[in-house]
């Protein structure tokens, strides 16, 4: 049971007997059970509770809602509260809250920040002046700056007196600076312990620094940091300063929300801007009713080709009870290799260049995985003394062209979209599925002409004896 679940009937009771006494009971509860439990209460009372504890204390808490429960909190609450608790959050994450908020609420409520922390204020606008999904978006102008003359004990002094002044703020590296905050080299906490502390800081810089620009896409920037192993990375920028840093957390909830999207876009839903239970219905039919459309009205080609091709399933009597299950067949093989390259793609297994190696690959998977269906559908049409061996042969050799054509299209789809700059996400499961159904159908029939040419010539139902 969650804890938030437990101490919110409490929480509520304080509210109304004892407001003061809240503080008490919050100093030994972690920030993020505190989260939770403010996202428990009803906005009025989350945002009473909020204004009542001092800012550097309501901070850590606001910081971790969601953002709608941001947006709805700083609308009750008095701007001059919700710039002081601004003031004390962490400035990417100040930053998000400013770009979720409405325009009139969000410039009041910098207006007042400016007055209360113009280094903070200026912050938001630096960070803010980034793309949503950058790299300068997504970093912090926190760190740890010294001069690259200094020794490493007047080093280690700093990390001392800079982890005092932010308590809540992770010290990973310690940055040496020109005065025109140009990077000279970087410095672990590991380098300046196993150091003498005499020793020029110089003398221990890495100056081989893994970085990146300010403009550099969020997923790229994941991507980078997984591969170097990194709990932190440098933003900077063309002419070498340095402008923020990106730490892990972010790191995480970025990898997070990319993989809720494409989730989504994978089951042909527009990606949700706010968790389940907080959209709103008629959002969710707006987003999920227009890929329903779209993908409804593909299958109208479906419906074309079976109503073309009709003359064709009138003569192979029976046909009709495998058309299911050759086009589902098709369909589950290509939403199996979308699945694999966008994967791919995201974790930059997979690149652009790469399509040839992909196609011959899926290619020559399809042929196998479709020679063992072919197989097994062989077998299941024999079972019934009605049907003939062509037939039995037409739908082995069918499923064999729908799985290469599945698992083609299926690969290639992804790779074209994200060539013409579209998220391969979009080429979602339902949408490949719509496809190779119409691709199953076309198959289908071309095979049935040239192995039962003569059947399809007499016009004799294909269940009739053979001679």
């Amino acid at each position: 049971m969650r804890l938030a679940t437990l101490l919110s009937p409490d929480l509520k009771q304080l509210l109304r007997d004892d407001p003061d006494q809240v503080r008490e009971l919050l100093d030994e509860i972690h920030a993020e059970d505190l989260a939770d439990i403010v996202s428990e209460l009803e906005p009025d009372e989350a945002a009473q509770l909020l204004a009542r504890l001092p800012a550097d204390e309501a901070a850590p808490i606001f910081e971790r809602l969601d953002e709608t429960e941001q947006e709805e909190l700083a609308e009750l609450m008095a701007p001059e509260s919700v710039a002081h608790i601004a003031s004390e959050m962490e400035p990417d994450d100040r930053a998000d809250l400013f770009s979720v908020l409405p325009d009139a609420i969000g410039d009041k409520i910098l207006e007042t920040l400016q007055r209360v922390d113009p280094e903070a204020a200026e912050a938001v606008r630096e960070i803010e002046k980034w793309p949503d999904t950058s790299a300068g978006h997504l970093m912090t102008t926190n760190y740890l700056s010294v001069a690259p003359t200094i020794r490493v004990e007047e080093a280690i002094e700093a990390v001392r007196a800079y982890s005092v002044e932010n308590e809540n703020s992770p010290i990973y590296n310690v940055y040496a600076l020109t005065a025109d905050e140009h990077v000279v080299g970087i410095a672990s906490l590991r380098d300046l312990i196993v150091n003498p502390g005499h020793e020029p800081l110089e003398n221990v810089l890495r100056t081989n620094i893994i970085s990146v620009p300010p403009d550099m896409d969020q997923e790229e920037v994941a991507r980078r940091m997984a591969k170097y192993d990194l709990n932190v990375m440098p933003v900077i920028a063309v002419d070498g300063k340095l402008l923020g840093i990106i730490t892990i957390d972010d790191v995480v909830d970025v990898l997070t929300q990319e993989q809720t999207e494409d989730v989504q876009k994978l089951g042909g839903i527009e990606p949700l801007d706010v968790p389940y239970f907080q959209t709103r219905f008629g959002e969710f039919i707006r987003k999920r009713g227009g890929w329903l459309v779209i993908l409804f009205v593909g299958e109208f080609f479906t419906q074309t080709a079976l109503r073309y091709y009709d003359p064709i399933f009138q003569v192979l009597q029976g046909a009709s009870y495998y058309i299911p299950l050759l086009i589902s067949a098709g369909g589950n093989s290509g939403s199996q290799s979308s699945t694999l390259i966008i994967r791919g793609l995201a974790v930059g297994e997979v690149r652009g260049r790469d399509w040839w190696r992909v196609l011959v690959r899926e290619l020559l998977m399809g042929l196998v995985l479709g020679a063992i269906l072919g197989v097994i559908g062989f077998a299941r049409v024999l079972m019934y003394r009605d049907q003939s061996l062509p037939f039995a042969f037409t739908i082995a050799l069918t499923l064999v062209g729908i799985v290469v054509a599945g698992c083609t299209i299926g690969s290639m789809l992804p790779l074209i979209l994200k060539k013409i700059g579209l998220d391969p996400a979009t080429s979602s499961t339902p949408f490949i599925a719509s496809l190779v159904d119409v691709a199953g159908i076309v198959v289908f029939v071309h095979v049935a002409r040239i192995v039962m040419a003569g059947v399809l010539a007499a016009g004799v139902p294909h269940g009739a004896p053979v001679p």
